[in-house]
């Protein structure tokens, strides 16, 4: 495994480079948990293929549940001694993780965009004002299911809203998806076949459009009081307020200030085939409006929505 780290650099703004600025689609969320295996076992019994283990060389591990264009990135803090601090302009993602983790316990601590050109990303969130990070390079050694080791790398450019210290964001430009992207881990035994979106919750959701905006590369839209959507290429980012959270998905929202990442809502070809496995677990679920919920006291901290594909 190598690490190439963080490197600020001096980039043009991409308006001056001649490119068009273009809107960033879901890539992947972390859900960071005590117990990794225990997830595999979790997201395993709801019928989610899951990936092989990985290991970072900064001290965390992972696991990976894919869908085409997104996954889900269940994370384990494995070797504290190894994790970095934070810097005045280095982000650290071990440190954020293992923090997330003391102060508000397992669930989804970050969303993450796809990211096709890091330098100009980077230039976009310094100017909007909510940037300031170095971009930060990496590589590791990734396993098929068929247990061939492959090379896996990416460049990630940081985002940060100073109001949600409970929330990460950066985007992710692969260098290899050709040795990360499977077929083989995106058939699900739940028929689930791709992301719908991602729900945060916030006291006031309009107070935070600008910061989502910047970082998707796209207008916030008002729904309702108390609830705002970005659009983006794969896949909804939605605010909703705690009421309208608990009143939606029948279970309450995380506490904390700022922006919580509460959810994430998965797009399933057969709902019968969904629910047969789901009742098959004898998990506690919700069947709310045609959407099938698996809420945070049986998700490790994250609500679970599956809902028919468009």
């Amino acid at each position: 495994m190598a690490v190439w780290g963080n490197r600020a650099g001096a980039f043009s703004a991409p308006a001056e480079r001649g490119e068009v600025l273009v809107e960033r689609g879901l890539d992947h969320v972390v859900h960071v948990v005590r117990d990794l295996e225990a997830a595999g076992e979790l997201y395993d019994m709801l019928g989610f293929t899951v990936g092989s283990r990985n290991r970072h060389p900064w001290g965390t591990d992972n696991r990976i549940v894919q869908m085409p264009g997104f996954f889900v990135e269940l994370l384990e803090i494995a070797e504290p001694d190894r994790i970095p601090p934070h810097s005045e302009t280095s982000f650290s993602f071990g440190a954020f993780n293992r923090d997330f983790l003391a102060e508000v316990g397992p669930g989804l601590s970050m969303l993450v965009l796809e990211g096709r050109d890091p330098a100009g990303d980077k230039v976009e969130f310094d100017a909007a004002g909510f940037g300031g990070l170095d971009l930060f390079d990496f590589e590791r050694e990734g396993k098929r299911l068929d247990g061939v080791n492959v090379k896996v790398a990416f460049s990630l450019a940081f985002a940060r809203d100073p109001a949600s210290p409970h929330a990460g964001f950066f985007t992710c430009h692969q260098l290899y998806p050709e040795n990360f992207w499977s077929p083989d881990l995106q058939r699900h035994m739940n028929g689930a076949d791709g992301v719908v979106g991602v729900v945060f919750t916030a006291a006031d959701p309009a107070a935070h459009t600008g910061f989502l905006s910047a970082f998707a590369g796209s207008e916030a839209r008002r729904a309702v009081d108390g609830w705002q959507i970005v659009k983006t290429p794969r896949g909804d980012i939605d605010v909703m307020s705690d009421a309208l959270f608990a009143q939606r998905f029948g279970v309450a929202a995380p506490a904390g200030p700022g922006l919580r990442l509460a959810a994430v809502r998965f797009a399933v070809g057969d709902m019968d085939r969904l629910r047969r496995r789901i009742s098959s677990s004898r998990m506690s679920v919700e069947d709310i409006e045609g959407v099938v919920v698996v809420g945070p006291k049986s998700a490790l901290g994250a609500t679970l929505v599956f809902e028919a594909a468009p």
